[in-house]
């Protein structure tokens, strides 16, 4: 009798493991299939804070392809290969900053005007020409550097771009806020 309750038992949790595998390869439909999250959509990240401790960060640079000549930087101005220009996910736009090859040891000043690089591990893009300055080939691409600050914008410019729009990343209260706002705590 123990026997016919245990060949059940069995027989019901291999019938409970066919339709959950069942279930896992049939998507939803309608509705439910609309709200499912999918494997090929990234996974949204937090916004990265900028950076106003003027410390040197280290980490790797790259340099902005061929197809971005031209097009708009978030601080309003058109990329331009021949500028010494920048783009950095942390450090406020309008910033200069001196970007040395730890491989070379050369080194460039640049402004960041734009924001990025959109590449895990990397902490600066570079235009072409300062990609040259300092070392870094189109057949490498990428190589270790040293970001050192050497002037933040201050906190009220720091909040406008180059064409004069609001910057909505830029740190500081908004320049319409209270005279309270405005304070910096200390």
């Amino acid at each position: 009798m123990f026997e016919r309750f245990a060949m059940a038992g069995v027989a019901c949790a291999a019938l409970a493991a066919a339709a959950c595998v069942q279930a896992a390869s049939n998507p939803p439909s309608g509705e439910a299939q609309a709200e499912a999250p999918h494997a090929s959509q990234p996974a949204r990240h937090p916004k990265p804070r900028l950076d106003l401790s003027g410390r040197t960060r280290v980490g790797k640079a790259s340099f902005y392809s061929g197809k971005f000549n031209g097009r708009k930087m978030a601080d309003g101005s058109r990329m331009d290969p021949q500028d010494d220009s920048a783009a950095s996910k942390t450090l406020p736009l309008g910033t200069t900053a001196k970007v040395t090859n730890l491989e070379t040891g050369e080194s460039a000043v640049v402004t960041i005007r734009d924001r990025g690089p959109h590449v895990a591990g990397r902490i600066v893009d570079l235009t072409p020409t300062t990609a040259h300055k300092v070392g870094i080939d189109r057949h490498e691409g990428v190589s270790k550097v040293a970001v050192t600050p050497l002037s933040l914008p201050p906190s009220g410019a720091a909040a406008r771009t180059h064409d004069g729009a609001v910057d909505t990343d830029a740190a500081g209260p908004h320049p319409d806020a209270t005279p309270a706002a405005r304070r910096r705590p200390d």
